[in-house]
């Protein structure tokens, strides 16, 4: 995490524990700061407060991808929290077309106390953040998906307990949610089986630095989806194809098929196991209406942690934690 610059002098001043932190990756909290925020979450998640710590505070949501999930958990989480967002869409900002992320950054600091940016590359939330004088957080780019992962953690956390020990696998592509999912899983004692098609397989550089930090768990990877499932606590599938890849559908579906998440290779994993989807998902593509509606699956509680999780991390962000 980078120190993030003192706010703009028009702006209400800070307490000194305000404003030190972005949140661009899942490594930018520690075991530890994730287990108190899981923690903490759990908490605002049982016990809503009606304090209202981030009055007078507003979040802009800077969005080059459309969403359902993240921009109305942001907002109400900013709502139940007593402060404010604004929704920015593409046509508002053109981050990278009509304006460059320096401008966008630097213009919004003076407008607001926190950035919240869905991007398509990396590059561009690094920019904001860069460039910024407010934390920036990571709601999605191509190189992953940070919040989404709090909220998978908080899911496994509360129906499990914990989670050192929890075997996990994720099958289909090595994409954004497989990178957090392997930067954050180890460290915290998950044993992360990850299984894809070949030439699908997570970014090598990530994989690497997610080994290095994996002193507790452990990942593995597999070709066969049956063998990486047998035995897992949990079984995660996100879509075969991203938003911007719509055109590479229909030729990743014969590399993909095997690694449906159906009933026959559910029941691979242990008794009660849990399904996981982040979605949005393609129904019967790479999960069946019969495991996305069961009994095993936990995906709406995934979409309902989104709220708490990040209501969490807002809450830490603005040292309020």
């Amino acid at each position: 995490m980078s120190p993030a610059a003192p706010g703009n002098a028009a702006q209400t001043a800070p307490s000194p524990s305000s404003l030190t932190r972005n949140y661009l990756s899942v490594a930018d909290l520690s075991p530890e700061e994730i287990l108190h925020l899981l923690d903490r979450a759990l908490e605002l998640k049982r016990f809503r407060t009606t304090e209202h710590p981030l009055a007078g505070r507003t979040a802009g949501l800077v969005f080059q991808k459309p969403s359902l999930r993240t921009r109305v958990s942001f907002e109400v989480a900013m709502l139940q929290l007593g402060g404010h967002a604004v929704y920015l869409s593409p046509a508002e900002v053109g981050l990278g077309q009509r304006e460059a992320a320096v401008d966008v950054a630097r213009v919004l600091s003076r407008y607001v106390d926190v950035l919240v940016a869905r991007v398509f590359l990396h590059s561009d939330v690094v920019a904001l953040a860069e460039y910024a004088s407010v934390p920036v957080i990571n709601a999605l780019s191509d190189r992953e998906h940070p919040c989404q992962i709090l909220a998978d953690l908080l899911t496994l956390y509360e129906r499990r307990g914990t989670l050192r020990g929890l075997h996990l696998a994720y099958v289909g592509d090595g994409n954004n949610v497989a990178h957090s999912l392997a930067l954050a899983a180890p460290g915290l004692g998950i044993h992360l089986r990850v299984a894809c098609p070949d030439g699908y397989e997570p970014d090598g550089a990530i994989m690497d630095q997610a080994q290095a930090g994996a002193p507790t768990g452990a990942i593995e990877l597999f070709r066969d989806p049956r063998e990486a499932v047998r035995g897992a606590d949990a079984v995660y599938t996100d879509t075969w194809y991203s938003m911007g890849q719509e055109s590479e559908a229909e030729a990743r579906a014969p590399a993909f098929r095997r690694f449906q998440l159906n009933s026959e290779l559910l029941a691979e994993a242990k008794p009660g196991a849990m399904a996981m989807h982040c979605l949005p998902a393609h129904r019967n593509q790479e999960i069946t209406d019969e495991v996305m509606d069961g009994g095993a699956s936990v995906v709406y509680d995934q979409a309902e942690n989104r709220l708490h999780v990040q209501k969490a991390l807002l809450l830490k962000l603005f040292g309020r934690d």
